[in-house]
């Protein structure tokens, strides 16, 4: 039986996680990168699966290009209001960003009826119509990658980052192979794997690196 751990402060609790996380990581013989380990630990600690050590891609200079995007003030589109909600709005507000979903959106929903597409289709057309630079997060629909890859190579659009981590079995991988193929910014979670959880988190971890959050 595991042995029970005594934590009299809630505040400690995730303290402790990440404490039981870089132990257990040390004992597995893995060593992070120094300027990801933050994302990838913060995914471990929300999903309590160590396969993220193993299976995250990030494109070159990732981490220095989405933090300075952050810095700058670019907006941060979701494929989920789930993902949305889980995007801390204390370090948001720090930085005056903004974070859209279009998907529940009545006139998207409309819209994609009448094309016979998906909402996650009509909602990158939507996001790339912004006029600033966007940090897409997308941890459900694949078809959303896929959207944002026909729109790279029509030269319709060039998304300033995207944070690809769909969770699913149809079109997931494929999805997210095809982000990885361009020079679009990436950090994306290779296999099936992902989630809203996983895409607030990978956000999250990112806005505490800018704005100076432990942990």
């Amino acid at each position: 039986m595991e042995k029970r751990i005594i934590i009299e402060k809630p505040e400690d609790i995730e303290k402790k996680s990440f404490e039981i996380i870089e132990n257990e990581l040390h004992e597995m013989g893995v060593t992070l990168p120094e300027k990801e380990a933050p994302l990838i630990k913060r995914l471990i600690h929300t999903s309590a699966d160590f396969e993220y050590a193993e299976t995250l891609r990030f494109s070159e200079n990732a981490w220095d290009k989405c933090t300075a995007l952050l810095k700058s003030g670019a907006d941060i589109v979701t494929d989920t209001n789930m993902a949305k909600t889980g995007i801390n709005k204390v370090a948001l507000s720090k930085l005056g960003i903004s974070v859209h979903c279009f998907m529940a959106d009545p006139d998207v929903a409309e819209e994609a009826k009448q094309r016979n597409v998906t909402r996650a289709e009509v909602s990158m057309e939507r996001a790339a119509r912004m006029d600033k630079p966007v940090i897409f997060a997308v941890g459900n629909a694949p078809t959303a990658l896929i959207k944002l890859r026909e729109m790279y190579d029509t030269g319709m659009y060039v998304p300033a980052f995207v944070i690809g981590v769909p969770v699913g079995f149809v079109n997931v991988v494929y999805a997210k192979e095809l982000i990885m193929e361009t020079s679009i910014p990436f950090i994306i979670n290779a296999g099936r794997k992902g989630g809203s959880n996983i895409a607030a988190a990978a956000v999250n971890a990112l806005l505490y690196e800018v704005t100076g959050r432990k942990l």
